[in-house]
C-alpha cells in the first residue's frame, strides 16, 4: 500500500514539474519585437514596451529602433505594421507564421 502511495506522490510531482517548466515555455514563445502604430514595441512575457535601443536576436540578426532588421548574411529588411518578429528571429505577419507556404485552395474542391 505505502508503494502505491509514493508512486503516486511522485508521478503528481513529475506532472507539476513539467507544467511549471511549459508554462515558462509558452511564454517565452511570445517574446518579441513589433511594428504597432509606427513605433517598435517590445513583448517580454505580458509586459510591451516601447524599444529603446537596438536588439540582437538569437540568431544574430540585429533590430534598429527604426524598425531595419539586418540578417546575419548581410540581408536587410524593413518591418511593416503589424509584423512581428519573435525573438528567435521568426517572423510573424498579423500573428501568422510568415515562413509557412500558403496552402492551394484547389484540394478542397470536390473531383468529380
Amino acid at each position: 500500500m505505502m508503494k502505491y502511495r509514493t508512486i503516486t506522490l511522485a508521478v503528481v510531482g513529475l506532472f507539476l514539474s513539467v507544467s511549471f517548466l511549459a508554462s515558462s515555455v509558452v511564454a517565452a514563445e511570445k517574446d518579441g519585437i513589433m511594428m504597432k502604430g509606427g513605433k517598435m514595441m517590445m513583448q517580454d512575457g505580458k509586459e510591451v514596451t516601447r524599444m529603446d535601443r537596438e536588439t540582437t536576436l538569437s540568431d544574430g540578426t540585429k533590430v534598429m529602433m527604426n524598425g531595419k532588421m539586418l540578417m546575419m548574411g548581410g540581408k536587410e529588411m524593413q518591418m511593416k505594421e503589424g509584423q512581428t518578429v519573435m525573438m528567435d528571429g521568426k517572423m510573424m505577419d498579423g500573428g501568422k507564421d510568415m515562413t509557412m507556404e500558403k496552402k492551394d485552395k484547389s484540394i478542397f474542391k470536390l473531383q468529380t
